[in-house]
């Protein structure tokens, strides 16, 4: 019988590049990596600021071409640049389907639906977002840490704050029908119930664009009241928040020592003793 194929042993050479090439790459401990890394962010400003410039009329008029072939050079620069990542990373599919896989990805795919779909360029600003490598470059993954603190307290009040908005939607959809009933006969501003829910939003939030203002004595009165209203409720989503980010950092700022005596935990840092059976810890 002949022999079993048996793969080939992999070749020195090019697993060395592409290690070497995956160090420079996805880390910043060498000088080539800083150095890479900090070459990306600039790419990546200049072709963001490429978009928002290109968005302006007059210089697109001037520089149509420039801004279009600047574009394309980007664009394939950072095609390249996928494509190697996809190559050295170790776990393939845990890359592409992280958040700076999808994003890496959907930088470079607006430049080519662009041949399809006229202005879909615009979307290459979303390249903005690769710049939070910034903060492997400048070290700061340890703020991390205080940003979880602040998502989780964001998460923990996120069931409050729906209640709260869907109240405030209730109360906004009742005044803008109220306000349609007083104004509609009269008033172009108010045409509709949803033209006057609009309004309601616009002026509970105390934002008032001005476009859309009650003409009668009952529409100014009912008007004060949501003004009013606008300034007492402005503040719930902030002390919502507020308060479950006070819990947040009393919970980082707890020992996670457990007593022995009774398994109480959450005790001061600095504690000696069981603050609730006096325990020695």
């Amino acid at each position: 019988m002949p022999e079993p194929l048996t793969p080939p042993p992999p070749d020195p050479a090019s697993s060395s590049l592409r290690e070497r090439l995956w160090r420079i790459i996805f880390l910043a401990d060498t000088k080539a990596g800083r150095a890479f890394d900090v070459l990306l962010l600039v790419l990546i400003s200049a072709s963001v600021l490429v978009v928002m410039m290109e968005s302006v009329e007059p210089l697109r008029r001037v520089h149509q071409q420039v801004f279009f072939n600047l574009e394309w050079i980007f664009t394939l620069l950072f095609t390249v640049e996928y494509i190697v990542r996809v190559l050295v990373v170790r776990s393939k599919r845990r890359y592409v389907l992280s958040f700076f896989g999808i994003v890496d990805l959907l930088s470079v795919l607006p430049t080519y639906l662009a041949i399809f779909l006229v202005g879909s360029q615009y979307l290459m600003v979303i390249r903005i977002l690769r710049l939070l490598r910034m903060f492997r470059i400048l070290k700061m993954a340890r703020h991390f840490g205080q940003a979880n603190v602040l998502l989780n307290a964001l998460r923990s009040s996120s069931p409050k704050i729906a209640v709260f908005l869907f109240a405030i939607l209730t109360l906004v959809s009742i005044e803008g029908t109220l306000m349609y009933l007083i104004e509609g006969a009269h008033n172009p501003g108010f045409s509709s119930i949803p033209q006057s829910v609009y309004w309601g939003i616009v002026t509970i939030t105390t934002v008032g664009y001005g476009d859309v203002a009650p003409l009668t004595v009952a529409g100014k009165v009912l008007a004060s009241f949501i003004m009013l209203t606008g300034f007492s409720i402005i503040a719930v989503p902030t002390g919502i928040v507020t308060a479950e980010l006070g819990r947040e950092l009393r919970q980082v700022g707890m020992d996670r020592r457990r007593c022995v005596e009774c398994g109480w935990t959450g005790h001061d840092p600095a504690a000696n003793y069981c603050k609730h059976c006096g325990h020695q810890l």
